[in-house]
C-alpha cells in the first residue's frame, strides 16, 4: 500500500495492483482504471460510434473486471483478459442494441471479396479505423470479431445471437463496403 496517495509507483506491478483491487482499496481500483482504461475504450471505440453508447459499455466492462477480480488465474496477459471481458461486455451490448438489425440471407453467398494490400497500405490506421467505424452496427461488429478479435464464424454467431450463414454474408459485406470506400478515397 502506498504510505502516500501520490505514490502510486508501488502499482507498477499489476499482480500488487490486483491483490489491493480485490483488498477494496479505492486507490488501486483506480490506478487499474487509469492503467486499462485508454485500452478498453478503444476497443470498444472500434464497435460503436456513439460516444454515450461507448461510455456506457466501458462502465460495464470495468464493472465486471472489478468483480471477477478474483477469478483471474494469473495466467496469461492481465492486458487480455480485461480485453475479453470487453468484447464480451461489447458483444452482450450488441446483442440487445443491433437485434432489429439481423437480417436472414440466403444460404449462398456472394463471392469472396478482397482488397490489394498496396492500396491498404497507402492508408493511415486512423483512416482505416474511421472507414471501419462508418460500417452499419452488424457489419461492423462482426468484421471487427473476425479480423481483430480472431473469431470464427461459430463463436461470431453465438456471440451475436446470429446465424453462421449471417456472420458470413456480414462480414463480406463489410469486406464491399471497404472496398468500395477505400477505392472511392484513393481516386481522390
Amino acid at each position: 500500500m502506498p504510505q502516500n496517495t501520490r505514490d502510486l509507483s508501488v502499482w507498477d506491478d499489476v499482480n500488487i495492483l490486483i491483490r489491493d483491487c480485490i483488498a477494496q482499496n479505492r486507490q488501486a481500483q483506480k490506478a487499474l482504471y487509469n492503467k486499462f482504461a485508454p485500452m478498453a475504450y478503444a476497443v470498444i471505440k472500434r464497435y460503436t460510434r456513439r460516444d454515450e453508447l461507448a461510455d456506457e459499455m466501458l462502465n460495464d466492462s470495468f464493472m465486471k473486471v472489478f468483480t471477477k477480480l478474483d477469478k483471474y488465474a494469473h495466467k496469461g496477459s492481465f492486458e487480455g483478459w480485461i480485453r475479453k471481458i470487453v468484447v464480451n461486455t461489447v458483444t452482450d451490448h450488441l446483442r440487445k442494441y443491433i437485434k432489429d438489425q439481423q437480417m436472414t440471407h440466403a444460404a449462398e453467398m456472394p463471392e469472396e471479396v478482397y482488397m490489394q494490400d498496396d492500396i491498404v497500405g497507402k492508408m493511415s490506421y486512423k483512416e482505416m479505423l474511421q472507414i471501419v467505424r462508418d460500417l452499419p452496427d452488424m457489419q461492423r461488429a462482426v468484421f471487427n470479431l473476425f479480423v481483430f478479435e480472431d473469431c470464427k464464424h461459430k463463436e461470431i454467431a453465438v456471440m451475436l445471437d446470429i446465424s453462421e450463414v449471417n456472420s458470413r454474408w456480414h462480414l463480406n459485406d463489410a469486406r464491399k463496403r471497404l472496398k468500395e470506400r477505400i477505392t472511392e478515397l484513393m481516386k481522390r
